[in-house]
């Protein structure tokens, strides 16, 4: 089978890169030719189909005004986008398309060029664009729906966009455009990782015979588990307010006799620092900023668990895959897709999200009894070996692939 996989990024930049790249490496390991189709980037992979991908786009670099107004039309409708892939459709006739993160640098006008063609189209949802015109479903640190029932003119009411009013204008123009031309009608089968996102896709009207539940996957073969705790517990993600940090950090005040280690950088950084002198926190929490590789791994087999606070509805993170396959717990709120990851009692702990005392609470307890944390530890790393194995995966995105060719 010949597989177009596109994602607008073509490097690591998040778990919707670790995603795509691994389904690459899985699917071409199954015999089939996977084909790429992205933007380009100093960072960017080799790759055989270079030559169509689109011209690097950074929506977050300042330029002239002038410029803006082409990047924001670009949003909407990508010219050079719909070329290249049809480019490359022309030449290389794919089976079927596999979309990944597309909107804004690609747009939705591949959409129409992939079905001009005929070429049936799987999308894996990994935020809620579709359905929500700043993907997250998240205003003013608040979660929000707003735009439920087609209501799109609420995220420019509301600055849903990085609290601007152009940028969110911009995005709602982009969401009525994709219902008018009725983009996402282009899209045969959504495959989602979590049920929540599942539910809250029909909620919102999508048909749920479009959408399929799938976890995602992971090579747990790669990781060696280590079932005995260490002596501290870890966050590791983007510094975002989102991520539920100063909960975190409040419930730190509260608990004894124990540390935690904060991995990664954000926005929020310079807050969190300030707040940690502040608090008296020094002592008890450690900002070990960037990580990677040999040396994020030791800290994080090394821990007691993970701590996932978030305060949006987060999908099925990688992190919580990682640190299963290493045999530790995660401690995670109640919130989005957290619960389908994340088995009560069995495989780790919820607490309700924005809760500093429940949270400290559920810290405290792994803290004080290690053999509980060994023991979730031990059935976190048989759940993601039966349920989140490539195996499993390729088993049911194959009779999805079937479904809608």
């Amino acid at each position: 089978m010949k597989v177009l996989n596109i994602n607008k990024f073509f490097y690591i930049k998040g778990g919707a890169e670790t995603y795509y790249f691994e389904l690459n490496h899985m699917l071409e390991k199954h015999g089939h030719q996977v084909m790429h189709f992205s933007m380009k980037h100093e960072n960017n992979v080799s790759s055989a189909y270079n030559e169509y991908f689109i011209n690097n786009i950074d929506y977050y670099k300042q330029t002239r005004f002038f410029q803006k107004v082409k990047n924001a039309g670009k949003i909407v409708y990508s010219i050079e986008a719909a070329k290249k892939l049809e480019q490359l459709i022309k030449k290389e006739k794919p089976d079927i398309a596999h979309l990944q993160n597309f909107h804004h640098q690609l747009s939705g006008s591949i959409l129409r060029v992939l079905k001009k063609y005929g070429i049936p189209v799987v999308y894996t949802a990994h935020d809620l664009k579709l359905i929500c015109g700043n993907y997250k479903m998240l205003a003013h640190n608040e979660i929000c729906e707003a735009c439920k029932g087609g209501k799109h003119i609420q995220c420019y009411k509301r600055k849903c966009v990085k609290d601007s009013r152009a940028g969110s204008l911009v995005n709602t123009i982009e969401m009525y455009l994709a219902d008018w031309m009725k983009m996402n009608e282009c899209i045969d089968k959504i495959i989602t990782p979590s049920r929540f996102y599942l539910d809250k896709m029909v909620e919102f009207g999508i048909a749920k015979e479009k959408v399929e539940y799938i976890p995602n996957f992971i090579n747990a073969s790669k990781f060696e588990p280590k079932f005995m705790p260490g002596e501290y517990f870890v966050y590791f993600g983007r510094l975002a307010e989102e991520k539920g940090l100063y909960t975190l950090l409040e419930a730190m005040e509260k608990v004894e006799k124990t540390m935690l280690y904060i991995i990664g950088t954000g926005p929020i950084e310079e807050n969190v620092t300030k707040m940690l002198q502040n608090k008296g926190l020094n002592s008890k929490v450690k900002m070990l900023g960037y990580k990677s590789g040999k040396e994020l791994t030791s800290i994080l087999e090394n821990s007691i668990s993970n701590i996932l606070p978030s305060e949006w509805y987060e999908n099925g993170p990688y992190s919580v895959l990682e640190m299963m396959c290493m045999g530790k717990p995660t401690i995670a709120a109640n919130i989005g897709g957290l619960p389908d990851m994340v088995v009560n009692e069995k495989t780790g702990l919820l607490f309700e999200f924005k809760n500093a005392d429940d949270l400290a609470y559920k810290i405290q307890r792994l803290s004080d009894d290690k053999e509980e944390a060994i023991r979730m530890g031990k059935n976190a790393r048989a759940l993601v070996e039966k349920v989140h194995s490539e195996e499993a995966y390729y088993t049911k995105l194959i009779q999805v692939y079937e479904q809608v060719m």
